[in-house]
């Protein structure tokens, strides 16, 4: 690819990633801190499994419904990729842009 569609490509994925960001953050916020306090709650605090089922109602989505419950465990998964895979390209084009300055640099 050249320089310049390279250039642009990235400015757009950056954009994306950017717009894409508040979305996606509070479903996934919402996922771990469930997540993270049922399992502890449960092993460390001590609490039955009905004492702490309201956080996997809501770590899943049950309370969306048979219907939407789906949806939106396939939205948190689509969003976090994206969010992972785009992440992982700006930071690998950010390396390879220092690494080919480091290159000039040293003359090579």
């Amino acid at each position: 690819m050249e320089g310049s569609t390279v250039a642009r490509l990235l400015v757009r994925v950056r954009q994306w990633h950017r717009l894409m960001a508040p979305l996606v953050v509070l479903p996934l916020l919402v996922t771990v801190s469930t997540g993270v306090t049922y399992r502890l709650a449960k092993d460390w605090g001590g609490l039955s499994r009905e004492q702490v089922h309201w956080l996997m109602t809501i770590h899943e989505g049950e309370w969306l419904g048979p219907v939407l419950e789906p949806v939106v465990v396939l939205l948190n998964a689509v969003g976090l990729l994206w969010m992972l895979a785009t992440g992982a390209w700006l930071l690998l084009q950010s390396f390879r842009r220092q690494w080919i300055a480091f290159r000039k640099e040293a003359g090579g």
